[in-house]
């Protein structure tokens, strides 16, 4: 111990000090930063701020694409002969609204803050035979009509009639757009079967709330259209329509407006505002949380009960299994016995033999990792809130740059996997994993694209769009690709824990169940079963155009399919080389892979079950769609099946002892 007044420089005490130092360093620099931080307002992202509008200030109509779950093809506003401003303006999309054919334009309607209209006239329109035969086709087709206020899509308002003594009451269905038309029929009253009818005179209603402590001026919070059919009379020389005016309503017990032949259809709207509590921050959740939360807690249920039983599995034979074989094996005395029994072991000279084909195989890898890294910081930035629906097209934009941002994993994954398998030629598979996949789904999205450019549909993506994705592909990601494969190749080789021998042992005859692919059938089996509840929802977000925001459901059951695809993995691989058989390596991305022939078979059994697609183009739009999912699945599934199969592999043959 020093003595008082006498300073201690031992190395115990010096360092002492020095902890204490960086201890008040760190205190120093953290109260700075809380100084930075306190005073910081919260802020919100670019183009979802709200907008405060003052009563008679102007609000913007604009008008998206048409759109209709039979034909997926997408067309623009104007495409038919609907009323124009004096000049059509464009809105600026991003990457991911073109790829999806968004074509955001301006309306002739006017619309003021607080000022409601009723049966204003927009135009009136004279259509030869031609034009009224191409909106009776869009209407047959149920194509949808998507407009946008204030940067909120419209919602149907739907008034369903009085019942006897029960009165009429508002459904507001919030689905993507309202329709064009209906087809008439028996049970609806003063129609004919067969005619379609287009819905001249839309009720805009729009919902507002205020809080003049907090902003002034009011704010949009809900954007709901009403349509009607109205066969419009002029009034005579006076002007106007004697079919409705502010004293008398648009009523759906008005002669609707028929579509066939040459014609003259005057088109109107009605302008309500109502007073809404629901705040702007909220006014979202209406369209994202319309389904049942319960239906996706039950996905939940089901996929842990697979997990459920295959940690069990899993638990039984690394417990007591496997353990019983490791003490067999390094018991001195036991290992005659061992021997003459056969098990895993037995092929321990060869259980680390390189594959046929390694360089596919480390492409595959290699490209699963990027779909895998894409997937996952995806998923973490829409539950952190990044990809609102509010912000058109972000989604399908992060997915395309983090899938090239995600090429520098590709390229290490690939080279050290590749090096690892005694390969060689090192920048000839570092240029398959950087062309192949992407290759392929370019030239099957190019040549896709000109079937629907030939239909003249606005969801053909411009060929300025196209150079954009070569200069991504090539100028971004192909360079990312070799940067990690660079870096992959120089590590050290990874080095098994048992020699190879030189001569290969011959792998015994094998029961019926246990052939390579019955086993790849059945492992596939658990990965898909786990996630075909929430696959549901998904598939009816893209194809019946609903609204899909749970990615915090969608995060926990992907982190549950990663838990089933390695189980299961490894379970299969345990008893593969329990048979002596140790060709382990395809097998292994084969067996949870193999979850993507299932997906695609659900997609076969979806098409037929659920959806009411017309025509070769739109059934060629959704089958290659879905074939290049469940490869994209394909590659995830058996990625994550294989590096568990990989570390399972190492560490029990590291366990054992090996003369």
């Amino acid at each position: 111990r020093p003595q008082q007044g006498v300073e201690d420089f031992s190395p115990s005490t010096r360092s002492l000090a020095q902890r204490r130092g960086l201890l008040r360093m760190l205190l120093r620099t953290s109260s700075a930063l809380l100084l930075l931080v306190v005073p910081t307002a919260a802020f919100y992202l670019p183009g979802v701020a709200p907008i405060d509008y003052r009563d008679g200030e102007s609000i913007d109509l604009k008008v998206n694409k048409l759109t209709s779950t039979k034909t997926h093809l997408p067309y623009e506003w104007y495409d038919l002969p609907f009323c124009r401003p004096a000049e059509v303006v464009y809105k600026g999309e991003n990457l991911g609204e073109v790829m999806r054919g968004d074509r955001i334009q301006n309306s002739p309607y006017t619309i003021k803050m607080n000022v409601e209209v009723s049966c204003q006239l927009l135009c009136k329109q004279s259509y030869d035979a031609e034009q009224a035969a191409l909106f009776a086709t869009k209407i047959g087709e149920d194509y949808r009509v998507n407009w946008i206020v204030d940067n909120l899509p419209a919602a149907t308002r739907v008034v369903e009639p009085a019942l006897g003594s029960s009165p009429s009451r508002i459904i507001t269905i919030y689905e993507r757009g309202f329709p064009l038309g209906f087809r008439g029929a028996e049970s609806i009253p003063g129609t004919s079967a067969g005619v379609n009818y287009v819905y001249n005179h839309h009720r805009i209603v729009l919902k507002y709330h205020t809080e003049p402590d907090a902003f002034e001026g009011a704010r949009i919070v809900g954007f709901e259209v009403e349509p009607f059919s109205v066969q419009h009379e002029p009034a005579g020389a006076g002007g106007g329509l004697s079919t409705c005016s502010g004293a008398r309503p648009v009523t759906h017990s008005a002669p609707p407006q028929p579509v066939s032949g040459p014609q003259t259809v005057y088109w109107t709207y009605d302008v309500r505002w109502e007073y809404s509590e629901v705040k702007w921050a909220s006014r979202w959740d209406v369209y994202l949380y319309a389904t049942d939360e319960q239906i996706h807690w039950f996905s939940i249920v089901n996929s842990l009960m697979i997990v459920l039983f295959l940690t069990g599995l899993l638990a039984m034979i690394m417990l007591r299994t496997l353990h019983r074989d490791l003490r067999r094996y390094n018991d001195a005395e036991a290992k005659e016995e061992a021997a003459e029994e056969g098990g895993w072991k037995l092929v321990h000279g060869d259980v680390f033999r390189p594959p046929q084909r390694p360089a596919l195989l480390s492409v595959y890898v290699g490209t699963g990792v990027q779909v895998l890294g894409m997937s996952v910081v995806t998923m973490c930035f829409a539950v952190a809130g990044f990809l609102s629906p509010a912000n058109r097209g972000a989604l399908m934009t992060a997915l395309l740059l983090l899938f090239t941002a995600m090429g520098v994993l590709a390229g290490f994954v690939s080279a050290r996997l590749y090096k690892a398998l005694s390969g060689s030629d090192w920048r000839m598979t570092t240029l398959k994993t950087a062309v192949m996949f992407p290759g392929i789904i370019f030239i099957v999205f190019f040549s896709l694209n000109m079937f629907i450019w030939g239909q003249k549909s606005s969801g053909a993506v411009p060929f300025g769009t196209f150079f954009a994705l070569l200069a991504l592909w090539f100028g971004i990601s192909v360079p990312l690709v070799y940067l990690g494969a660079f870096f992959g190749y120089r590590r050290p080789k990874i080095e098994p824990p048992t020699k190879t021998n030189m001569i290969p042992r011959t792998v015994p005859e094998h029961a019926w169940y246990t052939q390579p692919v019955f086993s790849v059938l059945i492992g596939g089996l658990l990965p898909f079963g786990a996630v075909f509840i929430e696959l549901f929802f998904i598939l009816s977000s893209i194809w019946l155009h609903q609204y899909y925001y749970v990615f915090g459901f969608l995060l926990l059951v992907f982190l549950i399919l990663i838990i089933t695809c390695a189980e299961i993995s490894i379970v299969m691989c345990y008893f593969q080389l329990c048979a002596e058989d140790y060709h382990w390596w395809w097998r292994a991305f084969l067996t949870s892979g193999s979850s993507g022939l299932y997906l695609f078979g659900y997609s076969i059994m979806y098409f037929h079950s659920q959806l009411e697609i017309d025509g070769f183009v739109p059934t060629l739009m959704y089958f290659t769609y879905m074939a290049v999912f469940s490869t994209l699945f394909f590659l995830v599934t058996g990625t994550i099946g294989f590096y568990s199969c990989q570390k399972f592999v190492w560490a029990i043959y590291a366990a054992i002892k090996v003369d």
